[in-house]
């Protein structure tokens, strides 16, 4: 099988799930689901389930083990899009060719679809916890790791650093920390997750966060160059919208060919992370095309 069809039967296996979690109802509530599911299911490429589903796979267990964390994090990532797009964030209208979820709901709907979906993450993983779909400990250490990784000294850090640079030039080694928190910590998750939900030993959770982190800085570095050279239609958004929201990049502070190269040297430190594990070759070549990807 090779990596865009493993992604795609991830992906499909992470939308079931989605579905049984975060149903329809006709409820007086109605409006906030709409909402959230309307980010949940606007087409994102399920990169993070995917890899808390392989890191399983290679640890020794079925994927289908770790899918309720897979879906987990992709709630917690869609929330976190929701929140960047408001008003009081980035203001963006557009995310994935689509209105972004306040234009399409109002800000008031779209800020509690985000909180909703901040929420149940943590209901989903202690409930795979207590039906022992999932071991008890591990689900314990999930859910502990994701309250790390998402709040201040992960991805809720980087975004505060992030509003606190803007319109500013800070240094480069400020927006990689920045990155590492915002974009870095939460595939960190993914990779560690992974492992715990096979009961793999601290060896390989340790070489598959600092994979996930290496990753996560690549790709975010990738984003930003994207902002600069890609075809709106396929990016889903406005090129150039990060200068016209005062986000000074990496980009802008290395220069668009320093980016590339140390995109490339991120995408290649990763690799020798999995070394620690067998059966390898879906995360390496899903380094490679994260690494060419041009949305």
């Amino acid at each position: 099988m090779n990596v865009k069809e493993r992604l795609a039967d991830y992906a499909e296996m992470t939308d079931e799930g989605l579905e049984k979690y975060l149903a329809k109802v006709d409820c007086m509530q109605k409006s906030v689901i709409d909402a959230a599911r309307y980010s949940l299911f606007a087409g994102g490429k399920r990169i993070r389930p995917a890899l808390v589903m392989e890191f399983c796979r290679v640890c020794g267990k079925d994927p289908e083990t770790a899918l309720p964390i897979a879906c987990a994090i992709e709630m917690m990532h869609t929330f976190s899009l929701i929140h960047d797009d408001l008003p009081c964030m980035d203001n963006d209208d557009m995310r994935r060719g689509k209105p972004s979820c306040h234009k399409a709901f109002g800000e008031a709907t779209a800020l509690l679809a985000g909180d909703a979906l901040a929420m149940l993450p943590f209901q989903i993983i202690a409930e795979a916890g207590l039906k022992q779909t999932l071991p008890q400990y591990s689900a314990l250490q999930i859910i502990k790791l994701l309250g790390e990784l998402s709040g201040v000294w992960g991805m809720i850090g980087g975004q505060t650093i992030d509003l606190q640079n803007e319109n500013t030039k800070p240094d480069a080694s400020v927006i990689l920390e920045m990155y590492r928190m915002k974009t870095g910590a939460l595939l960190e998750f993914c990779c560690k997750a992974g492992c715990i939900a096979a009961q793999a030993g601290i060896t390989k959770q340790v070489a598959a966060g600092s994979f996930g982190q290496r990753l996560g800085l690549a790709f975010q570095i990738i984003d930003d160059i994207l902002d600069v050279t890609a075809d709106e239609g396929l990016l889903g958004k406005p090129v150039g919208s990060d200068a016209q929201s005062g986000k000074y990049t990496f980009v802008n502070a290395v220069g668009l060919e320093k980016a590339k190269l140390r995109a490339a040297e991120l995408s290649r430190q990763a690799k020798e992370f999995l070394a620690e594990f067998e059966d390898n070759e879906f995360l390496s070549e899903l380094c490679d095309l994260l690494l060419e990807r041009r949305f």
